[in-house]
Formats: C-alpha cells, structure tokens, sequence
C-alpha cells in the first residue's frame, strides 16, 4: 500500500460508497473491478479505511490489484485501486511487452 498525490486518469472509474448500504458495497466495488481492463483503476471513496476491503482483495485476488491511498481519513478514504494484468501478477511480464 502506497500513499500517492491525488490524480484521476480517464481509464479510472469513480465509485462513492459513502450513501450506499453497507452490505451492498462490496459487491458494488468487486463488480466494479471485474469490468476493468489490465492497467485500468477504480478510486474508491468510502467514508472509513477500507484496509478490510483490502484483505478482501488480497484474498480474493492475489498479485491482481495494486491499491494506492490518495486520501486518509479522517471523514473521507479514497484509495486507487488498479487491476495489474494476469503476466504481471505471475511474475512472468518484464515490463516491456505492453501487456500491462
């Protein structure tokens, strides 16, 4: 987990959280995730630090996120989350064939 300056790309896709039922958010995000492509980042804003969601990730998809805190608290948590391609979460990409 890093800390990074706020910035948004166009191939991000914003999901507030905050005024959805909790039980509801999780799947909302995962949803979220799996429509993205290799290199392609949701910003999660949520109203409390979704470290849980990250072990859910962590779980769930192992070496298949990069997740960067771009706001910590103390009302408002945003956190880029990207989804790396499956050669990068393998192991198996150098860098250097646009896979990613």
């Amino acid at each position: 987990m890093t800390t990074s300056a706020p910035t948004r790309t166009p191939a991000s896709a914003l999901v507030d959280v905050r005024q959805i039922t909790p039980r509801e958010r999780h799947p909302l995000i995962f949803s979220t995730f799996r429509a993205l492509s290799a290199g392609q980042a949701m910003e999660l804003v949520n109203d409390h630090d979704p470290r849980p969601l990250f072990y859910q990730f962590q779980a769930e998809l192992p070496g298949g996120f990069s997740w960067d805190y771009l706001e910590t608290g103390p009302d408002t948590w945003r956190v880029r989350i990207t989804r790396v391609s499956s050669a990068q979460a393998s192991g198996g990409c150098c860098g250097g064939c646009g896979c990613n």
